[in-house]
């Protein structure tokens, strides 16, 4: 059974990224952001656990949708990744895991965001602490 919320509060297949690994951002939870992913054989390594670029991804995603719902309840404005440390914690197995992208502080131009990424048991897989600048409007266009 999916855990995921009502599709109201969904995002997919907003890049190709996206797409190919098969995750969904979830805006349910401002102003905090998710990014599930049902782990499956495409996307674990040969130990047979989640690939630590997918992880990466999964964190630095739910980070940036943090950042994009201080300014955009859509959670679509795009904001850069400046720097991103992660920490692995635990093996990802098969089955639900979901990031969640947390603000903890910041100011004008810069935020720093937390994310932490669970398996559906709770087990922490991986925590990330990153910097995330909103890209400027006129890049945009």
């Amino acid at each position: 059974m999916s855990p995921l919320p009502d599709e109201a509060y969904l995002i997919r297949d907003e890049t190709g990224t996206q797409t190919l690994i098969g995750y969904v951002v979830d805006i349910s939870d401002p102003p905090r952001a998710h990014c599930w992913l049902n782990v499956g054989p495409t996307h674990t390594n040969r130990h047979n656990v989640l690939h630590g670029g997918i992880t990466g991804c999964l964190l630095d995603n739910a980070s940036g949708t943090a950042g994009s719902l201080t300014v955009d309840p859509s959670g679509t404005a795009p904001f850069l990744t400046i720097s991103m440390t992660t920490q692995f914690i635990a093996p990802g197995r098969p089955g639900w895991v979901k990031a969640t992208g947390t603000v903890i502080g910041g100011g004008r131009s810069l935020l720093y965001i937390n994310a932490v990424l669970a398996q559906d048991d709770g087990t922490v897989i991986a925590t990330s602490t990153g910097v995330f600048k909103r890209v400027p409007q006129e890049k945009l266009t």
